[in-house]
């Protein structure tokens, strides 16, 4: 009897959400064991500013890139096949739900790759495209599975995706907002610190736009068993 998780290709969004959980969950621990952050609400990045667990961090968001993209790639080429099937959704559509979701990516890639403390305008840049355009992908995916239905999700899971897709949208705003007015490379606060109550609406609603994404893609994992994907090799000359 084959395990759940290895049916279709559920084992994608399963690897996703568990592997992006520890990245953030563990790059806290080593900070705050470490004393580089605060206990009360750091800055995700602030748990991967400064070494070993910058290292940690990197590493581990990039491979949560990677394996948001392919996790991303699988659900186009099923929603494609869906519209070949029953020309429910639009391809357009589709087409620009995925190119959002890429520069999501690479908008994680930044994060990982440039600390907050080093290169802040690139970091900052780079957490803009991951939290907005990850916040378009969701409501986007949203919009699909609701016209896919009922040849991809069910209902109820749909609406359970268009929850986090909103929660996602509404804490982003604040996210954003409150980052630009006190800024993101400053490590450790105190409570009577100019703006900390602005450093803790942002860093509150950061955190629950993360895993709102984190929670968004774990709806994915019924709907992924029902397919598979199968690479074909084709030769443009003979050897």
């Amino acid at each position: 009897m084959m395990v759940w998780f290895m049916e279709g290709m559920c084992f994608l969004p399963t690897f996703l959400v568990i592997w992006s959980s520890s990245t953030f969950i563990v790059s806290y621990i080593i900070a705050l064991f470490r004393q580089d952050v605060d206990v009360i609400l750091p800055y995700i990045s602030d748990t991967g500013a400064t070494p070993p667990e910058s290292c940690v961090f990197s590493f581990m968001s990039t491979i949560t890139a990677f394996s948001a993209f392919a996790t991303m790639y699988a659900e186009y080429k099923f929603v494609e096949r869906i519209h070949e099937n029953t020309g429910a959704v639009s391809p357009h559509l589709n087409k620009a739900s995925f190119a959002f979701g890429i520069i999501s990516c690479v908008g994680m890639c930044f994060v990982a790759t440039f600390q907050e403390t080093s290169v802040v305008s690139v970091h900052d840049f780079g957490a803009l495209l991951f939290f907005v355009f990850g916040a378009i992908y969701a409501v986007t995916q949203c919009v699909i599975s609701y016209r896919g239905r009922p040849y991809g999700s069910s209902t109820s899971v749909c609406h359970v995706r268009a929850f986090f897709a909103a929660l996602a949208v509404i804490a982003v705003f604040p996210t954003i907002f409150c980052a630009v007015n006190v800024g993101t490379s400053k490590l450790h606060w105190n409570s009577d610190d100019k703006d900390y109550t602005l450093h803790l609406v942002s860093v509150a609603f950061e955190w629950i736009t993360t895993f709102s994404f984190v929670f968004f893609f774990l709806t994915y994992i019924r709907e992924f068993q029902q397919f598979t994907l199968k690479m074909t090799v084709k030769l443009t000359e003979c050897l």
